[in-house]
């Protein structure tokens, strides 16, 4: 995985919630929390893994609503995070945190109803394989999000000090073709890189998103969304 060493610094996890949901990044953690709730309803009594769950944002939401939620994530300091993060929503009881590989899952064939990860496919350098682990644990669903490559995100990327992965459609179908999954639906979003939204102010950001939604209604929205989000089934 790139930028691995980086991600689980003491330090990181620390300011990961503040640095990128704050500002205008609260926007980006609404619209996220959004999708992935549209995509999992209905929510209670599933059983699900989320892949690199960091500070456990989705997994306590998801668990709050009702779900029997596993978090995984190879950082033990972004786990700390989600522990902490899930006693003070008083949700500890319906969420498991561990320590693992996204490429190994410790766990046997459709153990859970829905597998899903966010912000995770951009750091991945063998997706296939991960996708096809998350496969192989689901009986049911897959989700997850990738970062696209003709967007304006392609800029955003020069900047960042780690790299990532862009993808286009043509890819993202091969990957789930490949891990035996159907593609069931899939929606596009944010012209505008995150990074421009965790620049700016939050009284600023409805009004670029304002712009950014009215852009991604038109024929182009598509083509220029920097995040798309996949719904699989198996």
């Amino acid at each position: 995985m790139k930028g691995e060493e980086w991600y689980q610094a003491d330090e990181v996890a620390q300011e990961y919630d503040a640095k990128r949901f704050s500002r205008g990044g609260r926007l980006i953690d609404r619209r996220e929390k959004r999708a992935v709730l549209e995509a999992l309803s209905p929510i209670e009594d599933r059983k699900v893994l989320e892949i690199a769950c960091g500070t456990g944002r989705f997994t306590v939401m998801l668990a709050e609503r009702g779900a029997d939620v596993v978090g995984l994530d190879i950082s033990s300091a972004m786990l700390s995070q989600g522990r902490e993060k899930a006693r003070s929503a008083g949700v500890a009881d319906r969420i498991e945190f561990l320590r693992g590989d996204a490429a190994r899952l410790p766990f046997p064939d459709d153990h859970f109803d829905t597998v899903f990860a966010m912000r995770f496919f951009h750091l991945a350098d063998t997706p296939a394989k991960f996708l096809a682990e998350m496969s192989r644990v689901s009986k049911e669903q897959v989700f997850f999000d990738t970062f696209n490559d003709r967007s304006t995100r392609v800029i955003y990327n020069w900047l960042l000090p780690m790299g990532s992965r862009l993808y286009g459609r043509a890819e993202v179908e091969r990957l789930v073709d490949g891990a035996d999954l159907t593609l069931d639906d899939d929606s596009h979003d944010f012209v505008l890189p995150y990074g421009f939204y965790r620049k700016i102010p939050n009284r600023l950001a409805g009004a670029f998103r304002s712009l950014d939604t009215a852009i991604g209604e038109t024929p182009l929205g598509d083509h220029l969304a920097s995040v798309s989000y996949w719904d699989t089934r198996v």
